[in-house]
């Protein structure tokens, strides 16, 4: 493990509330789509209902997964400062990211408490991180640019 720090839980429990705020705007549009190409009568059907539900889930999926791979984090990660990555601070491949997002069933069950371990472990690794061989690290600090020093003042004209 290089000298990265780990992203501490309430950091990560607030980047996945952006993530479910963003998860929301997916499945509101598609039932906004959904109302403006079959009218309003269409908000009652059960079936409509249950395919925004599989298409939230599919949008979440192929987010999470692909976001992870290509840049280890997903918007709610980006605005919080922290990224997920291997475990020797390597980006995730494409199979390790849709492991680690199957695992957050794992991680659900029982209460969630896969998600809190987060906050329990020293090393503030979830289950869903022990399965993929992952975890989630604070983003570095951008190094500040040396600035000189001001040059000394010109006399004064007399």
């Amino acid at each position: 493990m290089n000298g990265a720090r780990p992203a501490g839980f309430w950091i990560r429990v607030v980047a996945l509330v952006i993530d479910f705020v963003v998860f929301t705007l997916a499945e509101l549009s598609m039932g906004l789509a959904a109302r403006r190409v079959w009218g309003p009568g269409v908000r009652d059907s059960t079936m409509l209902q249950f395919t925004i539900f599989l298409f939230t889930l599919l949008f979440a999926a192929v987010y999470v997964i692909l976001l992870h791979a290509a840049t280890g984090q997903t918007i709610g990660k980006m605005l919080m400062g922290v990224r997920v990555v291997l475990l020797d601070g390597r980006r995730l491949p494409l199979g390790t990211a849709l492991l680690r997002f199957f695992a957050y069933a794992f991680s659900c069950l029982p209460l969630g408490f896969g998600f809190v371990m987060a906050g329990l472990r020293r090393d503030k690794r979830a289950l869903h991180d022990l399965i993929a061989g992952t975890r989630v690290e604070r983003e570095p600090e951008p190094a500040l640019a040396s600035i000189p020093p001001p040059a000394a003042a010109p006399p004064p004209l007399a």
